[in-house]
């Protein structure tokens, strides 16, 4: 059995390249669905069950498609039944990337590197438990033992954002813990409850919102007591887009019916989204924000599943209708009126990294670096495959150099090892260019880009201060002529 230590290394300079640049550069988690109350309560695991089986999707799906039943997956049944299930599937997930995750995580927390099964799931189960209660493993503890410099997690407007004002009045901790400003409530008005979401926003904002531009004031209200609790970033989901103009009347008319509760035609929820995109951008460019577009999930394909559950329960699914010349249109239109923040895409379906890496890079204009950027390998994405595919074929239309890097989107405090399989791959990558003679130019460019994808670059575009990576890692400097492997 290879060790974990060599995971996807191909390559010797690869093994060289991670041992001594990237395996420890500090991370920076910027999208990401942590619970911050969890972070500010510190509440103590109870096991490795509810660890790996609260909240995750990923285990859930798969755990489905097996046929185990819904008791053992969401349902009443203890953690420990629900870990001897999935622990029977475990040796069958050849491929998927579970595998690899669940390894790490037991390798990297729990010190246990035989892979699961129905025979020892007993005694991994009560070796990690011992090791929960022995190190009283929490999610800040956690967070520190991965090296996490800075999260941003995902937040509603509507928020108090009370329990990220815990965590930044606590010197004790140290990693940078501030929230992300994600309206997709406000932005989606076809959606149920959207009325009722409106009169919160209006009363959390102090604006009473009767027009569009009401709205864009409110939020722009709450974007900026965002901005006083350190925020830097927002967020959209965006099932799919469609690019539709529409007069300030025509805004204000889908605005009211919305609000009264009535359907609105496609063309109207084209319409009303553009608009809200266009209105919030210009804000996000005034304040200095970056805006993520998440594009192409198809959400709760299970209709009856989702209603039983609720949302992120494991039944959204891919799209990829959006048409690129739409957000082209988007980003074209704000360009022309010098109101284009820093954007980042993430397609969901990967047949559009290519196109959208495309598109980014014809918004790269005017003196600024990565002003439009194609994200992390995101969701159904973020696996072995999706991140070779990315550095593969999405490095050869933007330089990979001026990548973002890796982000959990997890909501689980044991996923930083996707990091750790990210930076793996990318040290093969470039090791195979090296070794193929597709690169060339030394050492310290192989050093500047890893160090640049891994961290310098999410924290330049952020514009978040520096911890610096020696005072991080002080082992690394010494480590820098010596050979490595793994």
């Amino acid at each position: 059995m290879i060790p974990l230590e060599d995971l996807f290394f191909t390559n010797e300079t690869a093994k060289r390249l991670y041992g001594q640049y990237a395996k420890d550069l500090p991370i920076i988690d910027y999208h990401c669905h942590l619970d911050p109350r969890e972070i500010a309560e510190n509440k103590v695991f109870d096991d490795l069950g509810e660890m790996w089986l609260a909240r995750d999707h990923y285990k859930w799906r798969a755990m489905r498609t097996f046929g185990i039943p819904e008791r053992l997956i969401t349902g009443n049944a203890s953690y420990y039944d629900k870990f001897l299930a999935f622990a029977g599937i475990f040796p069958k997930l050849a491929g998927n990337p579970l595998y690899i995750w669940c390894r790490l995580e037991l390798g990297r927390y729990f010190g246990i590197d035989a892979p699961l099964d129905a025979a020892n799931a007993h005694g991994i189960y009560t070796r990690a438990k011992a090791r929960i209660d022995e190190q009283k493993l929490t999610p800040r503890s956690i967070i520190q033992l991965s090296h996490v410099d800075y999260i941003a997690t995902t937040d509603d407007p509507v928020d108090d954002l009370r329990f990220h004002r815990m965590i930044q009045s606590d010197a004790s901790f140290r990693t940078t813990v501030v929230p992300a400003f994600r309206p997709d409530k406000a932005m989606n008005a076809g959606k149920p409850g959207f009325a009722d979401y409106i009169g919160r926003l209006s009363e959390t904002s102090g604006i009473k919102i009767q027009s569009f531009h009401d709205l864009m004031d409110a939020l722009e209200a709450r974007l900026l007591f965002f901005k006083e609790h350190g925020s830097v970033i927002t967020d959209h989901g965006l099932d799919n887009f469609y690019f539709e103009e529409s007069s300030r009347d025509t805004r204000d008319a889908i605005l009211g019916k919305a609000m009264a509760g009535e359907t609105l035609t496609m063309r109207e929820g084209r319409q009303y989204q553009t608009a809200f995109l266009l209105e919030a951008a210009k804000r996000y460019r005034r304040h200095g924000f970056v805006m993520q577009l998440h594009i192409g999930a198809y959400r709760d394909a299970n209709s009856r599943m989702a209603r039983l559950l609720g949302p992120d329960s494991g039944f959204d699914c891919i799209d990829g209708e959006t048409p690129i010349r739409d957000l082209g249109r988007l980003l074209n239109t704000l360009h022309n009126a010098d109101c284009l923040p820093k954007t980042i895409l993430y397609p969901l379906n990967i047949h559009q990294h290519e196109p959208l890496a495309a598109l980014a890079a014809a918004f790269c204009t005017d003196g600024r670096k990565a002003g439009v950027i194609l994200g992390a390998p995101w969701w159904f994405n973020d696996q072995p495959f999706g991140i070779r595919q990315f550095f593969e074929s999405t490095g050869q239309l933007y330089p990979l150099s001026l990548s973002m890097g890796m982000l959990t989107d997890s909501r689980s405090f044991l996923s930083y090892p996707r990091h750790e399989v990210f930076r793996r791959i990318l040290c093969d990558y470039l090791g195979s260019l090296v070794e193929r003679g597709e690169y060339a130019s030394g050492e310290q460019g192989l050093i500047d880009i890893i160090e640049a994808v891994c961290y310098q670059n999410v924290r330049e575009y952020l514009g978040i201060e520096a911890r610096g990576i020696e005072a991080q890692c002080p082992q690394r400097g010494s480590r820098a002529g010596a050979s490595h492997e793994g």
